[in-house]
C-alpha cells in the first residue's frame, strides 16, 4: 500500500476471523512500529503478545471480574469523564457503531454484550499489551512515545492486511493481565491492542469515524493568507 492509502483507509476493527496470525508477521509489524519517534531515543515501550489459551484466560478473568462489579485497576492514569465537544464525539462514534450493529437505544442486553466484547479484546486471535518501563512513570515522554509506537503498529498491521483496535477495556483488570501474560514487575501496563484478520461480514468494521477539519484543528501563524 501507499502511505496515504494506509492512513486514509485504516479503521478500527472490532470483529475478527478466528484464523491465527503468524508470529513472524507480528514480529515484522513490531519492527516497523518501533521506528516511531522517541524522545531522546529513550524507547520506553515493550510488548506482550498473547494468543491461544493465555488470551482466553485473560478474556474470562476480565469478563468475570467486571460482571462481578470489581473496580477497575488500570495502571496508567485515568482522567475524568468526557464533557462538551469531546463527549459529543464519543457519543457520535457510539451511535455509528450501534447503528451499524442494529443495537437499539433501549436494548440493554445487546449494549451490555457490546461492552463485554471490549473486555474480551473483541475476540481477536491476538492481543498486544503495550507497557512502558516503570522507572519512567510520571514522565510526559513515555506515554507520548507509547502512543506513537501504537499508532505505527496499527498502521503497519493495516498495510499487511491485518486489522486492529486500540482499547482500554482489555486492561481494566490489570491483575488478570499480569498473571496470564507474565508482565514483569518493572513494567506499567498502558494499553491493549486487539489484532487479527478483519471479518468483512461484521457490520461495525465498515464504520469510519468522523474527523474534525484542519480548519477546526490547526492554527497557522506567519503564513500569507
Amino acid at each position: 500500500m501507499q502511505f496515504d492509502d494506509v492512513i486514509l483507509g485504516r479503521r478500527s476493527i472490532r470483529g475478527y476471523k478466528p484464523d491465527p496470525v503468524p508470529r513472524e508477521l507480528i514480529e515484522e509489524i513490531i519492527t516497523l512500529a518501533m521506528r516511531a519517534p522517541s524522545s531522546m531515543n529513550v524507547q520506553p515501550w515493550n510488548f506482550y503478545v498473547i494468543t491461544g489459551e493465555p488470551l482466553d484466560r485473560i478474556r474470562a478473568g476480565n469478563t468475570e471480574r467486571n460482571l462481578a462489579g470489581v473496580p477497575h485497576s488500570r495502571e496508567f492514569r485515568v482522567g475524568g469523564a468526557f464533557e462538551g465537544k469531546h463527549r459529543d464525539r464519543q457519543v457520535g462514534v457510539a451511535k455509528q457503531l450501534f447503528g451499524a450493529m442494529g443495537i437499539a437505544r433501549d436494548d440493554k442486553e445487546a449494549r451490555q454484550d457490546w461492552v463485554l466484547r471490549g473486555f474480551r479484546q473483541f475476540d481477536a486471535p491476538v492481543c498486544v499489551i503495550v507497557t512502558f518501563d516503570k522507572e519512567l512513570e510520571g514522565s510526559d515522554d513515555a506515554p507520548f512515545d507509547c502512543g506513537a509506537v501504537a499508532t505505527n503498529l496499527v498502521n503497519a498491521a493495516w498495510s499487511r492486511g491485518l486489522g486492529a483496535v486500540i482499547n482500554s477495556q482489555g486492561i481494566m483488570q490489570s491483575p488478570v493481565v499480569r498473571e496470564h501474560a507474565g508482565v514483569a514487575d518493572d513494567q506499567v501496563i498502558m494499553k491493549s491492542i486487539a489484532l487479527g484478520w478483519p471479518d468483512d461480514t461484521f457490520p461495525a468494521n465498515a464504520v469510519v469515524s468522523e474527523r474534525k477539519s484542519v480548519k477546526e484543528a490547526a492554527v497557522f501563524v506567519g503564513f500569507d493568507d
